[in-house]
């Protein structure tokens, strides 16, 4: 996957330099590009803002940087994603979806965000992090770019490392634990050592469904739930079976 970030600020985006995403780069298994749309500007002194029409507090970004950046690109067929407060909200979904893709364009914005014919005339894509404001968009789309490397072919080291985790399924994920059994007092539920793979897959789903149901009950309303999900949720709820 080629994966290209057009930011006045390059180099806070170091960090995907490390961990998953940075042995993703080594092995090749995508090809990250920053480009500093403040090359591609036309004014003298560089500029890429100004104030908006109409007034108003604030600069924005101007269209003709943007415009010529995107130009520049090699031609491919791609997303290009606009990193604003004001789209759709990014999810678990919309990074399996962005990971079928074969090149991604993220777009990070300062100051009042992009003159709107950036987002009419190249945007494939808005997308917000959450309910809330950054002061640019580079650490969201270092987020997006994390979520989505990690789901390619190949990235983790099991194919199926990903498969569980929490959004994936429809629920949060399981509790996990590891080596010693029991540490200070602390110990591993029994059934995580007992080597019955059926009754710990039911142990996990049932632990998903618990957690999902305490901290996140409004992914139950879309997740897939079987007959035996719903008895136990019951069950955990003190209703009954009726």
């Amino acid at each position: 996957m080629n994966i290209k970030v057009l930011t006045l600020f390059p180099d806070m985006f170091t960090a995907l330099d490390h961990s998953i995403v940075g042995r993703a780069q080594e092995d090749a298994r995508i090809h990250l590009e920053y480009i500093n749309f403040r090359d591609y500007s036309t004014n003298r002194h560089g500029r890429v803002d100004d104030s908006p029409y109409g007034g108003g507090a604030g600069m924005l970004l101007t269209p003709q940087p943007v415009f010529d950046a995107v130009a520049a690109l090699p031609k491919a067929n791609r997303r290009i994603i606009a990193m604003t407060p004001t789209g759709q909200r990014f999810d678990q979904t919309v990074a399996e979806e962005w990971a079928q893709e074969s090149e991604l364009v993220f777009l990070c914005g300062h100051y009042e965000g992009f003159d709107q014919r950036i987002h009419d005339e190249l945007v494939t894509d808005e997308v917000s992090l959450g309910d809330f404001v950054l002061t640019g968009g580079e650490l969201a789309a270092m987020t997006m770019i994390d979520a989505v490397v990690r789901l390619l072919p190949d990235v983790l080291g099991k194919s199926a490392s990903h498969e569980d985790d929490s959004f994936s399924t429809g629920l949060l994920e399981y509790p996990h634990y590891t080596r010693p059994a029991d540490y200070n007092g602390l110990v591993v539920p029994d059934v995580l050592l007992s080597g019955n793979h059926a009754k710990i897959e039911q142990w996990r789903r049932q632990q998903a469904l618990k957690r999902t149901q305490e901290r996140r009950p409004d992914l139950l309303e879309s997740a897939d739930l079987s007959a035996s999900d719903l008895k136990y949720l019951r069950s955990i709820s003190g209703l009954s079976n009726d």
